[in-house]
């Protein structure tokens, strides 16, 4: 037996999707929010085909990925078998990316500086292929993390439609890791709302469940899917 095989086996593709579906339907359920729609994405960075395939098996469709060139080495041959596949772009894009990740991508979860708004907006001309975006916010302004500021947001927000006609749908956020995150989440919730932005990209495997009472529409879970049973 090969070893893809064992892998493939060890990864029971119900196992691993089903508990976090489930986390998300409690937390809704909480936050009374029983009619809304949460997006999960499977953040698949790092993450081998065949344990890809079998979330696949499972029926999800939505994935997450934090570099253009490690999804344009995995996932073309994946999608051409599973044409309703959705991926998202998660991690920070460079403008000398934007080709390859327009070509690729669904969606794009980091819309974070003018330059990038620019190029994006060009390269959505040429191909006529116009990404939902997500723009990126700092929100909790650490030195150390891509993102528009805070009090940047709204200015920015208004750059990318009503300059660049970027289809900017909602806002994403990464809290600082060391704080209770939901402080932070609920500050982005406000600036969403005074934009009239309906989706919200915030929340991973720490802590999807305390983003979603504060109003996430989509969260990101990689580790709590991916990882191991026996780690």
């Amino acid at each position: 037996m090969s070893l893809e095989k064992v892998q493939s086996d060890f990864y029971d593709s119900t196992s691993l999707i089903s508990p976090i579906l489930e986390t998300i339907e409690s937390a809704k359920i909480q936050a009374n929010r029983n009619q809304d729609r949460i997006k999960l994405i499977a953040v698949s960075k790092n993450v081998e085909s065949n344990k890809i395939l079998d979330v696949i098996k499972s029926g999800h469709r939505d994935f997450g990925e934090n570099r253009v060139q490690e999804t344009l080495s995995k996932w073309p041959d994946i999608c051409k078998k599973h044409p309703d596949i959705k991926l998202h772009l998660i991690g920070p894009l460079q403008t000398n990316k934007v080709r390859d990740a327009v070509s690729i991508f669904n969606t794009i979860h980091s819309l974070d500086r003018r330059k990038l708004a620019e190029v994006l907006a060009k390269e959505f001309d040429r191909t006529g292929n116009r990404l939902e975006c997500f723009v990126q916010v700092n929100i909790g302004e650490e030195s150390q993390k891509t993102g528009i500021s805070p009090n940047q947001t709204n200015e920015f927000v208004k750059f990318c439609i009503n300059e660049h006609k970027i289809p900017v749908i909602g806002l994403m956020c990464i809290p600082p890791a060391d704080k209770d995150p939901g402080p932070y989440f609920a500050f982005l919730f406000e600036i969403a709302k005074k934009n009239k932005l309906a989706e919200l990209s915030m929340g991973m495997s720490r802590d999807y469940q305390t983003a979603i009472s504060f109003g996430a529409t989509q969260v990101r879970v990689g580790s709590a899917i991916f990882v191991s049973r026996n780690k």
